[in-house]
């Protein structure tokens, strides 16, 4: 089983085509294609938007009895299904069955003038499927059949690849879901922490898999602490889910300028954060008062700088969010943001005369 990248992420919201715009008009994405019940998906709407090396794909259900309906009256919008590449889809589907996964739906074959592609789907964390994919000639071809392809408008660049998905999971489940990933897919642990700060606590493990192009970072809360954002996110999205995309881009000064000018909100960072970055994590290769003025966090692990900012919630549950993430070097996801934002916030409360307690929010979205 050669599990070689994602190959697309499918969201399950309540209107395809208003998150469509959304995502097309703010952030960027092309549609590529389009598919519902005249194409043979009985019962949904689905819409294929595309960025760089980035597919996404949008689905509502048209009946109450439909997955995609099922799971946004649960968990409202939120990411379903994490696809991942193979070289061969019914073997990988066999094996995985055979280590202990539980099934959902056998291998499928769309054939199309100039493509194949091969499907099966097995569960994941939570309500999350993974779907196994292999495609065979014309790889331009989503799922042949199903999706009708549309010539998409050339994307603007900003975004190249998911680089990572971060996942909460409810308290005493960490462990066993790192060795379910271990086990049953053959990923392998790269990095874990504690974090904690100002009373609040969560344990994170990232895994990835062994080609290198799939990580995922499991977070779970520290209950021997008071609650925090991780709690929030299992309490609205009611169960372990994706709480962020992270999406990688080779100049985040220019992308989240980009973005925030068609309308993304980001995360703000207290200016005293910025006082003090330099000699945190070095000289830095840009604009201080660029990353300042945007808000963009700066962290440095063995291998380099990593520049990082996350987006607020465009959801109504307040779930699901974005990350920007530019790495030179780094092969950590910034954890050492959390300290160094709430440290800030409180020299800046102080200097204000106001008391620093309520500097904790301050670490929210930061840490994975």
């Amino acid at each position: 089983m050669d599990i070689r990248s994602i190959d697309h992420i499918e969201l399950f919201v309540g209107d395809a085509r208003q998150a469509a715009f959304y995502f097309g008009t703010a952030v960027g994405f092309r549609l590529a294609g389009q598919g519902g019940p005249e194409t043979g998906l009985a019962g949904q709407r689905s819409l294929l938007l595309r960025q760089g090396d980035i597919r996404m794909v949008l689905t509502s259900g048209l009946t109450a009895g439909h997955r995609a309906s099922a799971y946004v009256q649960r968990h409202g919008d939120g990411i379903a299904v994490v696809a991942l590449e193979v070289d061969d889809a019914a073997g990988a589907y066999a094996e995985l069955v055979g280590r202990g996964a539980t099934p959902v739906t056998p291998p499928t074959t769309c054939t199309g003038a100039d493509a194949e592609v091969v499907t099966a789907e097995v569960a994941g964390f939570g309500d999350v499927l993974h779907r196994l994919v292999e495609r065979r000639g014309d790889r331009r071809e989503f799922l042949p059949g199903a999706f009708e392809p549309t010539e998409p408008a050339v994307d603007d660049g900003l975004l190249a690849e998911i680089d990572h998905l971060a996942i909460c999971v409810p308290p005493g489940q960490l462990d066993a879901t790192v060795a379910h990933y271990e086990r049953v897919f053959g990923f392998a642990q790269i990095f874990t922490e504690h974090v904690e700060v100002a009373g609040q606590a969560m344990n994170s493990t990232v895994v990835q898999s062994p080609s290198g192009r799939v990580t995922l970072v499991l977070l779970e809360p520290d209950r021997g602490h008071r609650p925090g954002q991780i709690d929030a996110f299992l309490t609205e999205h009611a169960g372990a889910g994706v709480q962020h995309l992270g999406l990688r881009t080779d100049d985040i000064v220019t992308a989240v300028g980009a973005l925030r000018s068609r309308g993304v909100r980001f995360a703000g960072t207290p200016g005293a954060y910025y006082d003090d970055l330099e000699r945190r994590v070095g000289p830095v290769d840009a604009p201080l008062d660029r990353l300042r003025e945007l808000s963009i966090l700066v962290d440095r692990d063995h291998g380099g700088q990593l520049l990082q900012i996350f987006t607020e919630s465009m959801h109504v549950r307040r779930t699901l969010f974005l990350e920007l993430i530019e790495r030179r070097g780094a092969l950590t996801f910034g954890s050492g943001n959390i300290k160094a934002l709430y440290e800030a916030k409180e020299r800046e409360l102080a200097a204000a005369g106001a008391t620093p307690a309520v500097a904790a929010g301050t670490a929210q979205g930061v840490g994975a």
